[in-house]
């Protein structure tokens, strides 16, 4: 399985959407700081994530997260309860 997904940080609210084989493994290297540059320090958390079970389905769709305006505007509003800490 390949996901992509997004992480808040917990103070400044930024966030994050990458794509990985292994969430369990990459979740792990960004709370410790080795995740990537952008998630480097701040205390991030998994808030969203959906699963493909082919790799270039699951690039397709991080990249359009990542590079289409509307794509991430409706993510974002769709788990804006997620976003502002709520279970």
């Amino acid at each position: 399985m390949h996901y992509v997904y997004v992480l808040a940080e917990k103070a400044s609210q930024r966030r994050y959407i990458g794509l990985t084989s292994d969430l369990r493994r990459r979740i792990a290297e960004h709370t410790r700081g080795s995740g990537s540059r952008s998630t480097a320090s701040g205390s991030w958390r998994l808030v969203y994530y959906e699963a493909f079970a082919d790799k270039q389905d699951a690039a397709t769709r991080e990249r359009r997260l990542k590079h289409d305006g509307r794509a991430r505007y409706q993510l974002m509003r769709r788990i804006e309860g997620s976003l502002a800490g709520q279970e």
